[in-house]
């Protein structure tokens, strides 16, 4: 009953944790790797205005959750304008108003996105569309020629593909011919293809957006067709019949009516610039989870302070340097002073690297001990004994910096980083050893502890790992989990089927030779 508890307990941390993380990575976007940049996109609408003498006013359409994208973040320039912004179910707009305008100016609105989605997010069925009032002959023609392209099609989206291929067509059909001007342009073609597909009652409409290239200026927008498939909208290059919008596409509004709405000016000209940026991802995914509004933010370390955020990433390091120390202890059978002193011994490692961090460690426990040796004779209380080998330890730290920095040697200068109250205890812990058991003994564990101690450093110095469990401190769940599970094992640890092998042998070499089924010498 006691292990079904445990191997649930060590499921629901398991599961809990990674699905956080999962949660985070997939649906926030929080990367996985350190230092990973996102492409994000800057796009600068700018609205050149020249006002006369009345008061003006300039109704800009803002791009509202675009496909594929999402907006980071927003800005306005605007000196002496007066500013507002309103939504509806269908499109945001800023206002800008000024009552005595004067000369040629210019508004300015900033936009930053980024692309984390590949399909377009279903939206509700509008309903069919209303077919547009026409006469004879033209309702008879735009029918006739409506059920000669359903005839062709197999679907929505077909029937789509096929009527503007139609419409853009060098030759297009008679029956069309007389809705089209020789010189039409590419908005009126995009409005005839809606009207067709309207007397089909399918639903379309008007998008228009940016093509988002890297330092691209004086660019316009971009008139694109959209139907609804009962499912989701569909884009439609009006041009081609081609489906989906480009990857570097960026709708701006929708509808029939253009960008701007203006009163009180005598000219006005709207151009767009876009420019290609690299962003940290964490910093991404940070302002697209402010954005989502996910309450699981509320809780990250991202938003503590600089200093705290540093103190972390060391302190997510020490749940798994213990369990390096339990796999090294209870499966691979590695001796060591204690369970959390070789943890602490690898976070100083993290501050003098590991080379200088071995030879200054042992150097300091080697001479602390021949002192503690010497403690051993006065025959000191504990508290006394230990306390007096902290001064020791402090001293010898001073005199090897001391010592180090004459010599023009930089390596003993980071010996102060070292914890003195674990190198005491380090001492301590080897001449109790020593005393009880032997000096093999009091080394070997001696040993046993740096080893250990350099595999952790090994680990928790990585870069990927302190990313990882900073980024994702859920998967200390998992850590968790993993010891609990390791605390139960009570088999052979791997050092102990080498030292007892010799008695494998000797079990194996007394062991009776089976019986035989030789018969050839019974007498009957």
């Amino acid at each position: 009953m006691r292990r079904i508890h445990l191997l649930f307990v060590v499921l629901l941390l398991t599961l809990v944790g990674l699905s956080v993380a999962y949660y985070k990575y997939s649906a926030l976007g929080f990367p996985l790797t350190p230092d990973r940049e996102t492409e994000t996109w800057t796009v600068e609408a700018q609205i050149a205005v020249n006002p006369g003498t009345a008061p003006a006013s300039v109704r800009f359409a803002l791009p509202s959750n675009p496909p594929h994208y999402t907006l980071l973040d927003e800005g306005f320039v605007s000196r002496g304008w007066g500013l507002t912004t309103q939504s509806s179910d269908r499109q945001r707009e800023a206002v800008w108003t000024k009552r005595n305008p004067e000369g040629n100016q210019t508004l300015y609105y900033q936009a930053t996105v980024y692309r984390d989605q590949e399909e377009i997010e279903a939206s509700p069925y509008p309903g069919p569309a209303a077919p547009p009032e026409l006469e004879e002959p033209l309702k008879s023609a735009a029918e006739s020629f409506v059920e000669e392209i359903r005839a062709g099609s197999a679907d929505i989206q077909t029937f789509a593909t096929l009527l503007v291929k139609e419409v853009n067509a060098s030759r297009p059909d008679e029956n069309i011919a007389a809705f089209l001007k020789p010189d039409a342009t590419e908005t009126e073609r995009t409005r005839l293809a809606i009207s067709l597909l309207a007397i089909a009652r399918i639903p379309a409409r008007m998008s228009h957006g940016v093509m988002l290239t890297d330092e691209g200026r004086n660019l316009g927008p971009t008139t694109w067709l959209e139907v609804h498939n009962s499912r989701r909208w569909v884009p439609i290059d009006p041009r081609s019949g081609a489906v989906g919008y480009p990857r570097q596409f960026l709708v701006w509004w929708h509808g029939d009516q253009p960008a701007l709405a203006t009163s009180g000016l005598q000219d006005v000209e709207l151009t767009f610039a876009t420019t290609r940026n690299l962003r940290d991802a964490v910093e991404t995914a940070q302002l697209q989870s402010a954005i989502a509004d996910s309450r699981l933010m509320d809780f990250s370390l991202l938003d503590l302070p600089i200093d705290a955020q540093n103190t972390y990433r060391v302190l997510l390091l020490v749940p798994l340097g213990a369990l390096i120390i339990v796999l090294l202890r209870n499966l691979i059978g590695i001796r060591t002073f204690g369970t959390f002193m070789p943890v602490l011994i690898a976070l100083s490692f993290r501050e003098t690297q590991l080379v200088a961090g071995v030879v200054l460690f042992t150097l300091i426990v080697a001479l602390g001990l021949a002192i503690r040796f010497y403690l051993e004779r006065l025959k000191l209380l504990l508290v006394p004994r230990l306390a007096a080998v902290v001064i020791v330890v402090i001293l010898l730290m001073v005199l090897i910096s001391i010592v180090s920095h004459r010599l023009g040697l930089d390596i003993g200068l980071s010996v102060g980083l070292f914890p003195m109250v674990i190198l005491a205890m380090t001492i301590e812990r080897v001449s109790i050893v020593w005393e009880e058991h032997g000096a093999g003994d009091a080394l070997a564990q001696a040993a046993g502890s740096l080893v250990v101690a350099a595999m952790a450093y090994l680990v928790m110095v990585n870069t990927y790992v302190t990313h990882i469990f900073f980024v994702f401190p859920e998967l200390l769940l998992v850590v968790l989990a993993f010891t609990l599970l390791v605390g139960r094992y009570t088999g052979y640890r791997l050092t102990e089927l080498f030292r007892f092998r010799a008695f494998k042998t000797l079990a194996q070499a007394r062991r009776p030779d089976p019986p035989t089924n030789d018969r050839s010498g019974d007498n009957r």
